[in-house]
């Protein structure tokens, strides 16, 4: 606490990340990142654009990217949002979009970092608890509110709602805006953005981190109603003209166009999370259904902490959650490789032993 401080800092209580270990030989399954690296198409581009002309500016409309996005997913230019992480897009979304005299509604257990936006823009909000399977219930959401927001697959459970259940959701909610945050879409749920023609209230916010593996770039991307973007696009250009690098554009529009590329590594992702699930159930290990690229379980008898800390002896990193206290004994884990699976495999045999 400072003197200098504003009122709203001492207020806030700030995300906290997951661990990003300086120790280079750990198993690092914590974070969510793909275990594949980019499209050497991606690498390529890369290369051949650190020339002279990083002294300029990049684009700050991202309009190359924009366009790619826009013909990828079959949608008008102006439906197509541009931001650094889809972290960012979501702080807009927060402060231009959900900032009404009604509370935001969103789940008890969800992605952490939307209290910490409420908090930040001083926007009331409700949370919706999870129903005992750990599913969103969208029926609770049919109720006076100033908009909703939650991840498609939830995270950190990584449950998917269906396309039919949010297609329900919009259409008993036409008169607030509804955010599906699909940063882990791509490993087998279905996205939400061929509604958006249908539905002016609906925004959709994707990522370039999980399937496409680029988080060290930080790209995010948002669609919605052209109305809806240019709400976005008024707080950028009130905030920051130039948030995506030269590099990053060129990395993201490079991967889109590998398509073959993206959905190879995404199949892979998704039979080392199968593996892994039936392993870890023949373990004792209750894993909850996921649509994202990770899951999240808990031993029947065996304590989360006690487990996270075997696997940490063993330079193994999973993320664990101290609250809330319902899911305090499950921990997340990344899904690598098939060989990382087959090691982490190992290793839990030992440590249930």
């Amino acid at each position: 606490m400072s003197k200098y401080w504003g009122d709203i800092v001492e207020k806030l209580a700030p995300y906290t990340p997951g661990e990003q270990p300086k120790d280079l030989d750990l198993l690092k399954l914590n974070t969510n990142e793909n275990p594949f690296g980019p499209s050497p198409n991606v690498l390529k581009e890369i290369t051949k654009n650190c020339n002279g002309l990083l002294r300029l500016y990049p684009d700050p409309e991202s309009l190359e990217l924009r366009s790619a996005l826009a013909s990828y997913h079959n949608l008008p230019e102006e439906s197509v949002f541009i931001s650094n992480g889809s972290d960012e897009s979501l702080a807009f979304i927060f402060l231009g979009l959900l900032k009404k005299n009604k509370p935001v509604l969103f789940p008890d257990i969800t992605y952490s970092f939307y209290p910490v936006y409420c908090q930040l823009y001083e926007i009331e909000y409700k949370q919706i608890p999870l129903d005992q399977h750990f599913n969103i219930n969208l029926d609770e959401y049919l109720i006076d509110n100033g908009g909703i927001i939650f991840p498609n697959p939830n995270a950190p459970t990584g449950i998917s709602k269906s396309f039919k259940d949010i297609e329900a959701l919009l259409v008993n909610n036409k008169y607030s805006v509804i955010v599906i945050d699909e940063a882990y879409v791509d490993f087998g749920t279905s996205s939400a953005i061929k509604l958006i023609k249908k539905y002016e209230n609906l925004i959709v916010t994707q990522s370039f981190s999980k399937g496409r593996s680029l988080a060290g770039m930080r790209i995010g991307c948002t669609f919605g109603n052209p109305n809806l973007i240019e709400a976005l696009n008024r707080i950028k250009n009130s905030f920051n003209s130039y948030p995506i690098d030269r590099l990053a554009q060129i990395s993201a529009k490079t991967s889109i166009a590998d398509e073959v590329y993206f959905e190879e590594n995404c199949n892979k992702v998704i039979e080392a999370r199968v593996y892994l699930k039936v392993h870890l159930e023949t373990m004792g290990f209750e894993v909850l259904p996921s649509g994202a690229n990770f899951i999240f379980t808990q031993h029947k008898y065996m304590r989360g902490e006690n487990i996270y800390d075997e696997l940490r002896k063993n330079k193994i990193l999973v993320r664990r959650f101290d609250s809330p206290e319902k899911i305090s004994n499950f921990i997340r884990i990344t899904i690598g490789t098939m060989n990382q699976m087959h090691k982490l495999v190992s290793v839990m045999e030992e440590i249930v032993k």
